[in-house]
């Protein structure tokens, strides 16, 4: 009868059934992308293939691992670096102009027992951040003036925005691995044309005063010069009078008569007396 019974075909699936569901429910395949986490009567006992830096792979404990079957139950979570978008986030600068920020940040499970005991799913962790995230974009930049996220600068607020999630992120079991600016732009309509008003303005008072300290500094150059020429004047008047006037004579007559260019064309009338101071040099030359 027992013979009989094995060779039954509904009895030799039932137990091929029975024999899968078991070994179903006692191996499991741990994939390099993933980590388990092992509960035994919802009492965490121990985790295979944890994220650990630096681990090559084949040596991280993924593979076929045994439980105990209906007592022990997995969790999963996820290995890789994880995305967290944040859109359309309004930020207030310092030179008072509202910003439409969007960032992300990317983030790694490292302690997956934290993450499963304090939020449940990797999708419980991303609900989390993004207002922790949202918050340290608003402090950081707020900070700063619009232009800081177009210099060098940005790299900086980068990294302290990272540092403040970081802080955070830990009680979740996760690492911040990098945080990221999309895009800031100002708000369309009329927020936009005023802020391009008050940015137009503020160039234009920087160009006037730059042109001022130009013009000042100009003049200063050409006192001095003004003054140095004197003095090489009154020295060379000292040295010898007579040559410095008919130096000086000579000058004023190229310039009175065009020669220095002064005259594009190269003419000049001028009618004086013959006994005219001014033409006393020449009367001495002609003398």
């Amino acid at each position: 009868m027992k013979v009989s019974l094995w060779r039954n075909p509904m009895v030799l699936a039932v137990v091929a059934l029975v024999a899968v569901i078991i070994a179903a429910n006692t191996f499991a395949i741990v994939p390099e992308t993933r980590q388990a986490v092992i509960f035994r009567f919802q009492q965490p006992r121990y985790i295979v293939n944890r994220y650990q830096p630096n681990t090559p792979l084949g040596k991280s404990g993924a593979g076929l691992i045994a439980r105990i079957p209906f007592i022990d139950r997995v969790v999963w979570v996820d290995k890789r670096v994880l995305d967290l978008e944040l859109d359309n986030q309004p930020v207030l600068s310092t030179d008072q102009l509202r910003l439409e920020v969007d960032a992300f940040a990317r983030f790694r499970v490292v302690d997956p027992l934290r993450m499963v005991v304090t939020a449940g799913t990797v999708d419980a962790v991303r609900t989390a951040l993004r207002p922790l995230l949202g918050s340290a974009l608003r402090n950081e930049l707020g900070k700063r003036e619009f232009a800081a996220l177009l210099s060098p600068e940005r790299g900086q607020v980068m990294e302290n925005i990272q540092r403040q999630l970081n802080r955070v992120a830990r009680q979740y079991g996760v690492e911040i691995v990098d945080v990221r600016i999309k895009h800031a732009d100002l708000p369309s309509g009329s927020p936009l044309d005023s802020a391009f008003q008050r940015m137009r303005t503020a160039r234009e008072q920087e160009a006037l005063t730059i042109r001022a300290q130009g013009l000042k500094t100009a003049q200063i150059i050409r006192a001095n010069a003004d003054a140095q020429a004197a003095k090489i004047y009154a020295q060379s008047f000292g040295k010898d009078p007579k040559f410095y006037n008919f130096w000086r004579a000579m000058q004023s007559y190229r310039h009175t008569f065009g020669v220095d260019g002064t005259n594009p064309k190269g003419k000049t009338s001028i009618i004086l007396s013959p006994n005219n101071e001014y033409l006393q040099e020449f009367e001495k030359g002609g003398g």
